[in-house]
């Protein structure tokens, strides 16, 4: 999935995906910031994984000390420094999420929501591995899928983006059970709470799992200090 959103979704046509998301939709996604953003302090140094075209990484520069994006598409990268314009807080930069360049305990804060752990289609364990290691021990890890209560408005717009010719058709047949699948090859899943919660385990963290406005559902890790 990496490549599709760096090939085939990314910059206005990933930003359109969101301008004809339907008011359920909306509402989710606000819900979503605003539940992340009260977890940010003002000294705060944040990491957002799988950033696009900056949507969520510009609300969290209003909060923060400082903001960083990485995203493997470069026409979304160029997108988002031209929405932010050139006084933001927010630096974008182009990488890999699984591997990253920064120095272990980097930031304060690491992000990934709108369901990033299921849409990067990696290995989730890696992705949970590789943004502990960012984060200074005491921070905080945020992570964000689907909830099963919000399928019938997750699927509208996925029909929404499939009619504008954005994602291909959807395979009916092969969509549900939380997951959708279209004929292009784009698939997004969601994780339930049992299996972040077993992911989190493996990793030897232990996850707060909440029921975000019935539309996600939220992993929170705050990283052990050393012994």
């Amino acid at each position: 999935m990496t490549s599709y959103y760096s090939e085939r979704l990314s910059g206005e046509r990933l930003q359109r995906c969101y301008e004809l998301a339907p008011p359920g939709v909306q509402q989710y996604l606000e819900s979503e910031i605003r539940h992340l953003l009260e977890r940010i302090g003002p000294d705060d140094a944040v990491l957002e994984l799988g950033c696009g075209y900056g949507r969520v990484s510009v609300h969290l520069a209003k909060r923060a000390k400082r903001v960083v994006g990485v995203d493997v598409s470069e026409e979304s990268l160029t997108l988002a420094r031209a929405l932010a314009g050139p006084d933001t807080r927010c630096e974008f930069l182009l990488m890999d999420a699984l591997h990253m360049s920064f120095p272990d305990g980097s930031f304060d804060v690491v992000a990934c929501i709108q369901n990033g752990i299921c849409a990067f289609g990696v290995s989730q364990s890696a992705l949970l591995s590789e943004a502990l290691r960012v984060v200074r021990p005491g921070g905080l890890l945020v992570f964000s899928t689907y909830s099963d209560a919000f399928w019938a408005d997750r699927l509208s717009w996925f029909e929404l983006q499939s009619s504008e010719g954005l994602l291909g058709p959807i395979d009916h047949h092969a969509t549900g059970e939380g997951v959708i699948v279209c004929s292009d090859g784009f698939r997004s899943g969601t994780v339930s709470r049992s299996e972040l919660e077993e992911l989190c385990r493996e990793l030897g963290v232990t996850a707060s799992i909440t029921e975000v406005d019935g539309s996600s559902l939220f992993c929170e890790v705050i990283k052990p200090c050393a012994a």
